[in-house]
């Protein structure tokens, strides 16, 4: 019914339109092109935020939360920023960004951003699509041979062995950029596969290539594009472009989208001279409660980021600021261009943002652990896509994508109402409380009481 209306209204407001004096008519056609123009720019600061629909009292509310969380001792720091129509309405920094040090967090400070990595390398895979490297629905075999023997769990036996069968077909393009392919990750070790996956050290290979010959010989958790599971696609992704181009996945992402969006901070490491703008890194101490700086993650030993990977991960190995994401986010909130430069076509945005899973996969899943999914949330290509907010039960509009990152990290982008949010922490498992992505859109939107600006 409400798609119905707002069909509705467009065309009632066409026939107004059309009814109106030329003048007026010019005259809201030169609106539109002024604000498309401005839209193309990107994340000057907001005269008020009154200007951009929001209520200053309510949206006070955003920062007492989160100056809270870091006065509760769940996080030693964090930042926050929201734009709209390109404006930044609030950009807040909060507590420290070391507890050993004291040093105060600010905006310059450089974040892991782990799988915030995803959208980013989805989008330098996307570049390729438009150049006609590849289809949705290619084979992902056609560029990883490699895959052509994989196996597919049946099922497990209570001894926790595997029962395997053949590949009914292989995983596609699409499945692979929708955690729909069947492939594991190892950030748990609950499924046989996941075990396997930690057990040959998939994402500590060396190199992609070597990530590409360990996952070969592990099966799929499932046959292709018959239930969702987050996995370690992201990073066969980033060996696809690798393939396809012939440069790193690093040396790719900086000359196709890093300069020209200006993201001067975003890498796979910190270099020296800026080590002391990286945010120290955190998880809860289960005896005392209390966080402490993390020595491991996922099983490994926590690396540094202060020089070259071994493995370039495009699933979660990237460190950025705020600012540099938002940089990124308010490019896909302006369908692919910044300041002047196209990144993607506004086509291949709305592609990305699309839900590509089919129904029965979602009630296959309704996802696992990572989120939760059914007919109103749904995965498109490395993005989560709430297709109906309202029945999401969510406040923001219909057609935000989002994700998060391990050590806590989140944004969204809501193209209803042309706003961004970059949320920052350096959390591992969680951040104590009720959860900041969820909290973050209902105090932004309770504070957007006039979205009509």
């Amino acid at each position: 019914m409400l798609r119905i209306t707002k069909r509705l209204a467009v065309g009632l407001a066409a026939v107004s339109l059309a009814l109106a004096p030329a003048s007026v008519g010019h005259a809201q056609s030169a609106k539109r092109a002024t604000a498309a123009s401005a839209k193309a720019t990107g994340l000057s600061m907001a005269s008020s935020p009154e200007a951009l629909g929001f209520d200053s009292a309510r949206l006070a509310k955003l920062d007492a939360y989160m100056a809270g969380v870091v006065a509760q001792g769940r996080v030693p720091g964090m930042t926050t920023l929201l734009a709209r129509h390109g404006k930044i309405v609030s950009y807040k920094t909060y507590g420290k960004k070391s507890l050993a040090t004291g040093a105060p967090m600010t905006e310059d400070t450089i974040f892991r951003i782990y799988s915030m990595t995803k959208p980013i390398t989805g989008v330098a895979l996307m570049i390729l699509f438009e150049e006609g490297r590849w289809r949705l629905d290619d084979p992902v075999t056609r560029y990883i041979p490699e895959f052509k023997t994989l196996r597919v769990v049946k099922a497990v036996n209570p001894d926790g062995t595997m029962v395997l069968e053949d590949m009914k077909r292989p995983p596609t393009m699409r499945e692979i950029m929708s955690h729909t392919a069947g492939f594991g990750y190892g950030l748990q070790d609950e499924h046989p596969v996941d075990k396997m996956y930690r057990e040959k050290q998939v994402l500590g290979a060396n190199g992609l290539k070597d990530m590409i010959d360990r996952t070969a010989q592990i099966p799929l958790v499932f046959q292709p594009g018959t239930s969702w599971r987050y996995s370690s696609s992201v990073d066969i992704q980033g060996y696809i472009v690798e393939r396809l181009t012939g440069q790193t996945l690093g040396q790719f992402m900086a000359e196709r989208i890093f300069k020209p969006l200006k993201m001067n901070d975003t890498a796979f490491y910190v270099p020296a001279g800026k080590a002391g703008r990286l945010a120290a890194l955190y998880v809860a101490n289960r005896e005392t409660g209390r966080i402490e700086e993390a020595k491991s993650i996922f099983g490994n030993d926590a690396p540094t980021y202060l020089s070259p990977p071994n493995m370039e991960s495009g699933g979660g190995g990237l460190v950025g600021t705020t600012m540099d994401y938002a940089r990124f986010a308010q490019m896909i909130a302006n369908k692919g261009v910044l300041d002047g430069v196209r990144i993607l076509s506004p086509a291949s945005v709305e592609l990305m943002g699309t839900n590509v899973i089919s129904k029965d996969a979602l009630v296959a899943s309704n996802g696992n652990g990572v989120s939760r999914f059914n007919e109103a949330v749904g995965f498109g290509l490395d993005f989560m896509v709430v297709k109906n907010a309202r029945e999401a039960g969510t406040l923001e509009g219909d057609g935000t994508i989002s994700w998060g990152g391990a050590a806590g990290t989140w944004f969204w982008v809501d193209p209803e109402n042309d706003l961004i949010f970059v949320g920052m922490i350096q959390r591992l498992g969680g951040s104590g409380g009720d959860d900041l992505g969820a909290m973050s859109r209902t105090l932004v939107y309770q504070a957007l009481v006039d979205p009509s600006k």
